[in-house]
């Protein structure tokens, strides 16, 4: 099972900094916060859409729970897949142990 990347940026700083967005009024230039809070302007624009999403307020992309949730499952799906191919495996080597017009050597 893979390990993931440490994040760049703490979750303190990425709730701050969608907040200060959020609260703005007008909205600030995205690229423009992302320098006064010293991160990646792109790194800032996710992070919006993903609380916008995470707000029910955009549907172009799941929610933080809902994409926890697929990756969850991924990972169920490719461990039953493991599971099944050592169980065919096994069944077929009992099925060929037990077969009686099998020659013994």
């Amino acid at each position: 099972m893979s390990v993931a990347a440490p994040k760049k940026y703490p979750d303190e700083l990425r709730q701050r900094a969608v907040r200060l967005y959020r609260e703005s009024d007008p909205k600030p230039v995205i690229r423009r916060l992302a320098e006064q809070l010293g991160v990646h302007h792109e790194a800032l624009r996710n992070w919006i859409r993903q609380a916008e999403a995470d707000a029910d307020e955009r549907h172009d992309r799941p929610t933080s729970e809902m994409a926890e949730e697929n990756r969850r499952l991924r990972r169920e799906v490719t461990e039953l897949r493991r599971a099944n191919e050592i169980l065919k495996a096994a069944s077929a080597y009992f099925a060929a142990e037990l077969d009686p017009t099998r020659r013994r050597s």
